[in-house]
């Protein structure tokens, strides 16, 4: 999600007959070159400033025959900092795309419910989501990161959508790779924003739905049991919870497709209901505080923007000035919202310090 809308115009300028992953790496390039400027322009800028106020408070002072102050010329020091500035965070981000991009890290977390169902107690669930198949450059890495998932032998995996980044076809060259992902008592999916082709320029309304239907195609062929605004009955001996799955419902101008009231149909005798919504801000819209029978909802969309710091429990990455809950466990009430930080990357091919994401969740009662 790191300056995807930057990195998209880009993609625009380079021809038509390049491959869409060809012409991504190409826009992330140019991307990189300009943040790596812009940072070094932002530090030249205070420089100026400083100056400014130097300048205007040496003339305040100055006595009308005293000689003219001489002109304004930049610090050496301002220029060789903002080369470093921007040498830097060159240097980094290329380190991300080397290093970041299939750092994958399994993220354990325990889950605490009331009303859990006792045969509930101790089953692990595993969560994968924004794979974004068409940035992958790196097969064997990916099949690598799909290894670390099923060495944890999870009871159900959820996958919290964004399985391409436009095109139904992205998923070809990994479908094999992504079918490999399997679990006891299923793998339960759901769509993000960028599986619904909205991000691409398509020749008929037709086209567009004929990709939505082939990618939903997809995930059936891979055995993934994919939730669109439904519910699904998790039964184990004799008991059961609930598994509610919807469509992309996002803020901040991204698609609304979800509807809640109808995926809960006939959900009512369920002791606990976990939600699948790609996007974590709605959560705080129309889960938190306004269906206190949802226990715990799991998100994606974020990607942490693939750059930012965690050290121990400090986790800071400019995405938290749109989204309030970003990356890893938040509650309110009795209720909970995990945001996986995504297995993917889309824009800049790569992370710095928000790494990729395999969360694994024990479910233990309250």
């Amino acid at each position: 999600m790191i300056s995807l809308a930057m990195t998209l115009a880009a993609f625009t300028l380079f021809p038509e007959y390049l491959s869409a992953k060809t012409r991504n790496l190409m826009a992330a390039g140019v991307f990189l070159i300009y943040l790596s400027k812009i940072l070094g322009s932002v530090f030249l800028l205070i420089g100026d400033i400083v100056n400014l106020i130097r300048y205007w408070g040496q003339k305040a002072i100055e006595k009308p025959d005293s000689p003219q102050p001489a002109s304004l010329t930049r610090s050496e020091f301002l220029a060789t900092g903002a080369l470093a500035v921007g040498g830097l965070n060159l240097g980094t981000m290329v380190f991300g795309i080397i290093s970041g991009a299939h750092d994958y890290r399994v993220r354990k977390v325990p889950l605490y419910i009331k009303n859990l169902p006792k045969k509930f107690d101790g089953m692990t669930i595993a969560q994968l989501s924004d794979i974004h198949s068409g940035s992958f450059y790196n097969k064997t890495a990916v099949n690598g990161g799909v290894d670390m998932l099923l060495a944890e032998k999870p009871d159900v995996v959820f996958f919290t959508g964004d399985l391409v980044n436009n095109e139904a076809k992205e998923l070809e060259d990994y479908f094999n790779t992504f079918k490999r992902v399997k679990a006891p008592l299923g793998v339960y999916s759901t769509l993000g924003n960028h599986d619904y082709g909205d991000y691409m320029s398509w020749e008929s309304e037709a086209a567009k739905r004929k990709n939505l239907e082939t990618l939903i195609q997809g995930h059936k062929l891979m055995g993934w049991d994919i939730l669109m605004d439904e519910n699904r009955s998790l039964k184990v001996d004799g008991e059961s919870i609930g598994i509610i799955g919807i469509q992309n419902w996002g803020m901040g101008g991204f698609i609304k497709k979800g509807d809640l009231k109808k995926a809960l149909q006939n959900t009512e005798d369920q002791p606990v209901k976990l939600l699948l919504s790609h996007d974590p801000s709605h959560w705080r819209a129309q889960v938190a505080g306004h269906q206190p029978d949802i226990n715990v909802a799991f998100a994606g969309h974020t990607h942490g923007m693939q750059y930012g710091v965690e050290i121990g429990d400090f986790k800071w990455s400019p995405v938290q000035y749109r989204y309030k809950e970003w990356a890893g466990l938040y509650k309110e009430a009795d209720q909970q919202l995990y945001v996986n930080r995504g297995f993917g990357f889309i824009g800049y091919p790569g992370r710095v310090g928000i790494l990729p994401e395999i969360s694994i969740f024990t479910l233990k009662s309250a």
